[in-house]
């Protein structure tokens, strides 16, 4: 399973490499830190699921999802976020995501989903 990240954090970014590490058959594809430079960099891969951070650097995921979903409806979005609020859970859902996760709760809701994920893959 391919796995794309689009955070602007470093750390964060980091810190999601490591867990994506430990799942079986999971590979980071790439990341981008920028809306516009993940959605060249998710056109050009087409990766199987990418994680996707709410705030980016010229933009937000909600500008990845519209201009990448309707593309590629087969890419998994997951949207990562400091700012669950409901309005902008059911937009990003509206737009594609599969799934909203507060990154303030941690990241092992994002293992555990990624690591299902990749025993279907």
């Amino acid at each position: 399973m391919e796995i794309f990240l689009v955070e602007s954090f470093a750390h964060t970014r980091d810190r999601l490499a490591e867990i994506l590490a430990t799942i079986p058959q999971a590979h980071l594809a790439g990341h981008a830190e920028s809306a516009r430079a993940a959605i060249a960099a998710i056109l050009e891969k087409k990766p199987d699921v990418v994680l996707l951070a709410l705030k980016l650097d010229d933009g937000s995921a909600f500008d990845v999802l519209r201009e990448v979903h309707a593309r590629e409806p087969g890419i998994d979005f997951y949207v990562l976020s400091n700012y669950p609020s409901e309005p902008y859970q059911r937009y990003a859902e509206r737009l594609g995501a599969l799934a909203f996760f507060d990154k303030n709760e941690g990241l092992e809701p994002v293992r555990r989903l990624l690591e299902r994920r990749a025993c279907l893959h």
